[in-house]
Formats: C-alpha cells, sequence, structure tokens
C-alpha cells in the first residue's frame, strides 16, 4: 500500500443527510479513514463546493441545476461541512471540486503527484456520481484504483451493485473495508 492514498469524497454532512444508507456507509468510512491513519497512509478529503449563489452552475449543466436550489440556500462554508464523525485532522488535505469528477475544478492531481502517490482507494456519495467519475478519469491518468465497496453508497442499491461487480472490476480492485484494512 506505498504510495497510496484514501480519498474520502462528498461526505458532506448536507448530502449525506438525504441518503437512507448515510449512517452504514458513513460507518465503513470511518473504519476506512482510522486504518488508513494507523498505517500512515495519507487520507484526502474531497468536496464539491461552490460560491455564493453558485455561478459555477450552468443552466446547461442539468445534474447540478437541479441542485442548485439546494446549495444556494445554504452558506458555502455549511453546505462543504463534513460529517462531524469523519472530520479530516489538521495535517488532511481537503479538495473543492466544481463538478462530479475529483479531479474537474480541483487541484487534487497536483496534490497526488506532489505526495508521489500512485494508487487510489475510493470511499465516498454516489457511487454512480464522483466515485463513477473519479475512477474513471484517475485510471485515465494512470494512477492505480482500489473501491472500497462498502465505503460507497448509491441511492440505487442495485446501480451500486452493477457498478461495483461490472463496471468498477475491469478498471481497480473492488474490496470491503475489513479486506483493504488486513
Amino acid at each position: 500500500m506505498s504510495n497510496s492514498a484514501l480519498l474520502v469524497m462528498d461526505m458532506q454532512a448536507a448530502m449525506l443527510s438525504t441518503l437512507s444508507a448515510g449512517p452504514a456507509v458513513t460507518a465503513s468510512v470511518g473504519r476506512a479513514i482510522a486504518s488508513a491513519r494507523s498505517k500512515g497512509i495519507p487520507v484526502i478529503y474531497v468536496v464539491v463546493g461552490f460560491r455564493p449563489g453558485a455561478p459555477e452552475i450552468s443552466a446547461n449543466n442539468k445534474g447540478f441545476t437541479q441542485a442548485k436550489q439546494m446549495v444556494t440556500h445554504v452558506p458555502p462554508a455549511e453546505f462543504m461541512k463534513i460529517h462531524p464523525d469523519l472530520a479530516p485532522q489538521e495535517n488532511e488535505a481537503v479538495v473543492v471540486k466544481r463538478r462530479v469528477s475529483a479531479f474537474c475544478g480541483s487541484d487534487l492531481e497536483v496534490l497526488l503527484r506532489a505526495m508521489k502517490i500512485e494508487e487510489m482507494v475510493l470511499s465516498g456519495i454516489a457511487t454512480s456520481g464522483v466515485v463513477l467519475s473519479t475512477l474513471r478519469e484517475a485510471a485515465d491518468r494512470d494512477f492505480r484504483m482500489t473501491v472500497l465497496s462498502d465505503a460507497c453508497a448509491d441511492r440505487e442499491e442495485d446501480v451500486h451493485t452493477f457498478l461495483m461487480e461490472k463496471i468498477f472490476i475491469k478498471q481497480g480492485e473492488v474490496m470491503t473495508v475489513e479486506e483493504w484494512s488486513k
């Protein structure tokens, strides 16, 4: 696991509160964070965030246009707040992205390259959003990939299962937090 980093993606309290699997995935991500820290593996947090009024959201972007109503009624700092059970330590990076992929509109790749990270271990919500987009983009950038199946969740369980069993295995390893922590 040398040259690895655990990415904790979109585990924002505001977003988790709308997900029925929120408590279970939060617990799994918490175990992954504890394991990474105990092994000296960097933990990098990724949050989606916008300026006040969300001027980054174009009317052409169907997915984000629907979310714009929610993010414009919440102060940006409050919307980007990571769930308190998963809070970053002072020395852990928090990357702000502007779209679905952890790379889009962020300095994630600069950070990973500076840290000499070659393998990304993914956790977060939603499986069909940030996890899928980040996995595909990171694989194209020649990172080795691992996805922690029980540290990810989606609003549709069948979509989560399909991605884990049929798509993600083609670009990386898929395992549980317990398997990864060994």
